[in-house]
């Protein structure tokens, strides 16, 4: 196999839509890049196509698609934002921890929450997944209110009001990082622009980050 004619040295290296590959000699068509969201409706869960007996995401996704894999993990009674592509090294940007992408989400508890809790959600307490915390939280209506997270811990928005007495009735995730689900409507998905994407998820901003955080742990 060779890459813009060198000879493929090294199994883990990642090929992009302008590369030149070449198989035996012939020229390996490689698939379009789709970045795209989907708004994910209750009752679906995020797992491989195939890998479970219930309905999952990939059932609201065209059948002619190539692979694409999702980014941000809901629970099947959650709702809301998923990017869905098949740009490996976006996915891996846009989920590596030292990346700290913000997540929006508007919560519906079954009583009004006292605003006392805050200090503590955002100072933060272990759960089942891990030590959880919240970026903030703000009132939107007398049982809503919009959460911010730059972790995804398994089921941490649920766990952590349910550690002060709270059922969460409703979980909508409207945005990450500055990509907004807007008026996309529940089951649907729309493919994202080259300028969306750039706009929305800057490498050179995200890659300085992570260089960052791995130049302080090796230090």
């Amino acid at each position: 196999m060779t890459i813009n004619g060198h000879r493929l040295r090294e199994l883990a290296t990642r090929v992009g839509p302008e590369d030149r590959v070449l198989v035996h000699g012939k020229p390996v068509k490689m698939p379009q890049p789709i970045v795209a969201i989907l708004h994910k409706p209750p009752g679906y869960v995020c797992t491989a196509p195939g890998a479970a007996a219930e309905r999952t995401i990939y059932d609201l996704l065209p059948s002619g698609w190539p692979r694409v894999v999702y980014v941000g993990r809901l629970d099947k009674d959650s709702e809301g934002l998923l990017v869905m592509t098949n740009d490996g090294n976006l996915a891996q940007r846009l989920t590596h921890p030292s990346g700290k992408l913000p997540k929006t989400y508007i919560v519906t508890l079954d009583r009004e929450f006292d605003f006392a809790f805050v200090p503590k959600m955002k100072k933060g307490f272990p759960i089942e997944e891990g030590y959880a915390r919240m970026e903030d939280v703000f009132r939107t209506g007398p049982r809503t209110l919009k959460v911010i997270l730059t972790q995804g811990l398994k089921r941490q928005i649920r766990q952590m009001f349910s550690k002060f007495g709270y059922e969460v009735k409703r979980l909508v995730r409207v945005q990450i990082g500055s990509l907004p689900l807007g008026t996309l409507p529940a089951g649907q998905h729309r493919v994202l622009t080259r300028e969306e994407v750039r706009r929305h998820f800057p490498a050179g901003a995200m890659d300085k980050k992570q260089k960052k955080t791995g130049e302080l742990a090796h230090g």
